[in-house]
């Protein structure tokens, strides 16, 4: 019992730290963007109906939809937007036209989740430098400088991993919701009417009495939910239960205290209301709350670069974008991971809205709605596992999702006024990542189709080929093919060639499936083709890391024995050669072209040892 209190406090603990930094870091901006803009009179009414905006869109959207509702859509135990899309798209596997348009809409929800990893640090960061302003008006001129120093330091230290830094995440993210709950309870002592905003009677006056201001205001409102699908996305590291005891325990109630002391702040002098969270602050505590807020926001950019990481991969193995180089930072853990095409990416796309916004006030014309509409493709995908996997009752699903869906729809609404202001800037980048990701699955498709109709039967061709058996070599021959069955270019030019067979050869094909975690007891197929040759499909969840070398040795004992010392593996390095009229417009052809010739070698992707890796070429039309 001792042991099992232990592990919980330890996820729990970690949980603050990894899935509530996003959330936990929006009081240093969010209340304050309702005012700055001056389009929201200053009143006691007002800053009481929005207090009240603020409880019930926590209480509503966080605590009801995603930590009591969707976190029970758990893929295997995991969960975030790539598990949902599994989950959603086997409820439908009987209809394949909706299968795919559930597929489309969700990999558009992955490249918003990337769109918002670049918004998600440049604001945070932004925000936590912008203390220095209170501290000292001459800082002004550097805070950018000195955001985008901390921005650059932490993208180049992604490369060293985050397992020894990791454990501080918790007990750092601890002490930041402890000191803005501190510093918000301070303020509500002193003012404590502001308690009365938890009566959803304020936020309905404010939302019938200004409707028009109302729905503008909820652009700025939603920012205090930005980073609750983090919940959702982390439950398979963390577990349901210790997300919620830390959402119920110490996230919450901190972020509500914290925001209702701004409120109290601003009731009592409505000058405030140009940076309350550092103006509530004791003088004393200015530059050690800054330190911890940058501290803060640190960690919850950490937390969505390592997220970007996870989905990069788990987005490759379902086909939608080409393999990357993915580097292991962890001999313990395998899911610490590092991309450095992605890492670059991001850090460039940070500090061009860094360059391009200048403060986190023009940056939050840009943030929110990127999330916002992650928030309707997770409700519309969650409709479908549970009205078709889960097979509740039509008109159940159907009033439940309409209720979420309607305040999902109006926080998009809304921060869809702000599209020319700077909601362009994550939209322009997802659309651009959604056509790269839409490409490379349809390139792939056309790339198959194109092998298949090409394709030579590959029993038929073994029995051709022994009738007048070419000389065997010692040793084991991998041939990678895409499909089971045919014969691999590969093959063909070693035969050619070489003039030689090895004593053993295996045609491998890498299947990658709709769930995270295939385990190694279903990992390989294998079927004896005669003359010492065996067809071989390897079995992966899109979480599981990808070894050939490791899934092969499950052979052993089957009639095939492989020495690692003897094995060669032969890849095609094929060469793509766009043509009119493939199926794809004409620029699409060709950047399946460069994306496929720019495509890491398998030998990295699947972990082959390159000593042993012979990569063999042919070009192919599509």
């Amino acid at each position: 019992m001792s042991s099992k209190k232990s592990s919980l406090a330890a996820l729990t603990l970690g949980a603050i730290g990894v899935v509530y930094g996003d959330i936990g870091t929006s009081v240093l901006y969010a209340f304050k963007e309702v005012f700055v803009s001056g389009h929201v009179p200053i009143t006691p009414a007002n800053i009481l109906g929005v207090l009240s905006l603020f409880f019930w869109t926590l209480t509503v959207v966080v605590s009801i939809k995603y930590v009591v509702l969707i976190m029970r859509a758990d893929n295997n135990g995991e969960g975030g937007l790539m598990a949902l899309l599994a989950l959603a798209s086997q409820s439908v596997k009987d209809q394949p036209r909706l299968r795919r348009a559930l597929l489309m809409i969700g990999v558009f929800g992955v490249a918003l989740f990337f769109g918002d990893g670049i918004i998600t640090p440049a604001i945070s960061v932004l925000s936590a430098v912008e203390g220095l302003e209170i501290v000292t008006p001459a800082t002004k001129p550097y805070v950018v400088s000195i955001s985008l120093v901390v921005l650059v330091l932490l993208f180049a230290v992604q490369r060293r991993g985050t397992a020894d830094i990791g454990k501080f995440f918790g007990p750092v993210t601890v002490v930041w919701f402890f000191a803005i709950a501190l510093t918000g309870l301070i303020q509500i002592v002193q003012n404590p009417q502001v308690l009365a905003a938890v009566l959803p009677v304020h936020a309905l006056r404010f939302a019938t009495e200004h409707y028009a201001l109302a729905f503008i205001t909820l652009g700025a409102v939603f920012l205090c939910v930005t980073g609750a699908e983090a919940l959702y996305a982390d439950m398979g590291h963390f577990g349901k239960q210790p997300i919620r005891l830390a959402w119920f325990g110490l996230v919450m109630p901190s972020l509500m205290l914290n925001y209702f002391g701004q409120g109290a702040l601003v009731l009592t002098n409505p000058e405030a209301a140009k940076n309350p969270f550092y103006l509530m602050t004791p003088e004393w505590a200015l530059i050690p709350m800054v330190v911890l807020a940058t501290a803060a926001t640190v960690i919850a950019s950490q937390a969505l670069i390592s997220g970007a990481f996870s989905a990069t991969k788990q987005t490759i193995q379902l086909g939608f974008l080409p393999r990357l180089s993915i580097l292991h930072t962890s001999v313990r853990d395998t899911g610490q991971i590092y991309v450095p095409a992605v890492n670059w990416l991001l850090l460039a796309g940070v500090v061009a809205a860094v360059g391009l916004f200048g403060s986190s006030s023009a940056l939050a014309a840009a943030y929110g709605i990127s999330v916002s509409l992650v928030m309707v493709i997770t409700t519309v995908l969650t409709f479908f596992v549970v009205r078709y996997g889960w097979g509740y009752p039509l008109w159940l699903c159907i009033a439940a999702s309409s209720f979420f869906l309607l305040v999902d729809l109006a926080f998009f609404a809304s921060n869809s006024l702000k599209i020319v202001q700077g909601g362009w800037f994550p939209l322009a980048l997802a659309f651009g990542l959604y056509a790269v990701m839409a490409t490379w699955k349809q390139g792939r498709q056309l790339l198959n189709e194109k092998m298949r109709a090409d394709a030579v039967d590959l029993p038929s061709f073994l029995d051709a080929v022994f009738v007048s058996p070419p000389v065997r070599v010692g040793g084991t021959a991998v041939f990678m093919t895409a499909e089971p069955g045919i014969v691999p270019n590969a093959l063909l030019h070693n035969l050619k060639h070489n003039k030689v067979l090895h004593q053993q050869n295996l045609f491998v094909t890498v299947r990658n499936h709709e769930v995270p975690w295939i385990g190694l007891n279903k990992r390989i197929e294998v079927e004896s083709l005669g003359h010492d040759c065996w067809q071989v499909q390897v079995h992966y969840g899109f979480k599981n890391d990808l070894d050939l070398p490791k899934a092969l040795r499950e052979i052993k004992g089957r009639g095939c024995e492989l020495e690692p010392m003897t094995t060669s593996y032969f890849l095609s390095r094929d060469t793509v050669i766009p043509t009119i009229g493939s199926g794809m417009a004409p620029w699409r052809e060709k950047l399946f072209a460069q994306m496929h010739h720019n495509a890491s070698g398998a030998a990295d992707f699947l972990n082959l040892p390159n000593n042993s890796v012979v990569e063999l070429g042919s070009k192919i039309e599509i």
